[in-house]
């Protein structure tokens, strides 16, 4: 009976440590297992200076996920609209396809999606000669980027927590 209670309280302890996290400034929560640490970059590009805002989770080798990521950035509304189908689909494309070089991986599927009628892509990567795997989902809103990521040993991508990491993703009010 004793250890039926540990095992119990294990399992509940570990359904607990996922938390929502919530970005006033990003105007967007989502449900992450820990807490996220947060960090800004500017990067130079031919459309000017773009400041990326990343908040991220790195876990233990073990876990089932080894990596979970959110992170936004604002182009210039002359760059991107996210209401022009074609360049929408370029915009993703490329994006996919840089992830994809960044890491030397080769992209498994990639298809569109929808986050309050907003245009998205959801794509997988396969890297490390095909040990572990990236997927990630991708939304416009409006002149905002979303990128939305989690890592895992090829062996334990097909797993719940990321799942409920990337459906947990939702909009806040501006």
């Amino acid at each position: 009976m004793n250890s039926i209670l540990i095992l119990l309280s294990t399992v509940l302890f570990v359904q607990n440590t996922w938390q929502e996290h919530i970005s006033q400034a990003g105007h967007f929560q989502i449900l992450v297992p820990g807490s996220f640490t947060e960090k800004t970059d500017s990067v130079k590009t031919d459309v000017g200076t773009l400041v990326y805002h990343t908040f991220f989770l790195q876990t233990d080798s073990t876990a089932e996920n080894l990596f979970y990521m959110v992170s936004y950035c604002d182009y210039p509304s002359s760059v991107v609209f996210a209401d022009s189908t074609d360049l929408v689909e370029d915009f993703f494309k490329t994006t996919i396809e840089a992830a994809a070089e960044t890491v030397k991986g080769e992209v498994a599927y990639a298809s569109d999606i929808k986050l309050d009628n907003h245009p998205g892509k959801q794509w997988r990567i396969d890297y490390l000669g095909g040990k572990a795997v990236i997927k990630n989902r991708a939304y416009l809103v409006g002149s905002r980027y979303y990128a939305l990521q989690t890592i895992a040993w090829k062996e334990k991508s097909l797993n719940s927590e990321g799942t409920r990491f990337f459906d947990s993703f939702k909009l806040l009010p501006n």
